[in-house]
């Protein structure tokens, strides 16, 4: 059962995360609404601040929740003690470092496939950021 349990609350927080990092870029799209400004009369630096910087930051933002949806599991599951280990922990294992060996064993996987949602959110920040700037500079 403790194998079940770990896959179905890795699972869930996936589709969590998933759900905000989603619903996150797409928010972005329509706030920075690039699509319909008149860039191409701009400056290649208002460009820069203007949609770059935010876009970057609001990504930094989303993954910044995300970890802090695994931190607040393993607090309230008793995995690791304190907040500042939590965000640590779950920082390290959603970046791929792989710090897993502090959480508690019976939620060890947990933290495994965190790497793999957080290589996989980055992996889709970098694609969206990567081709919506692309779109930009080109214009």
């Amino acid at each position: 059962m403790e194998l079940t349990l770990q896959l179905i609350v890795a699972t869930l927080l996936i589709i969590m995360v998933t759900i905000i990092h989603g619903t996150g870029i797409t928010l972005s799209g329509k706030l920075f609404n690039y699509e319909k400004m008149e860039l191409k009369e701009r400056r290649l630096a208002f460009r820069e601040l203007y949609l770059m910087v935010p876009m970057a930051l609001l990504l930094f933002t989303l993954h910044a929740i995300e970890i802090g949806v695994f931190a607040a599991f393993y607090l309230i599951v008793g995995a690791i003690g304190t907040l500042e280990e939590a965000l640590f922990v779950s920082a390290s294992s959603y970046t791929t470092l792989g710090h897993t060996e502090y959480i508690a064993n019976e939620w060890r996987l947990v933290g495994a496939f965190e790497g793999l949602a957080g290589f996989l959110m980055i992996g889709w920040s970098a694609a969206v950021f990567v081709s919506d700037m692309d779109k930009v500079l080109r214009r």
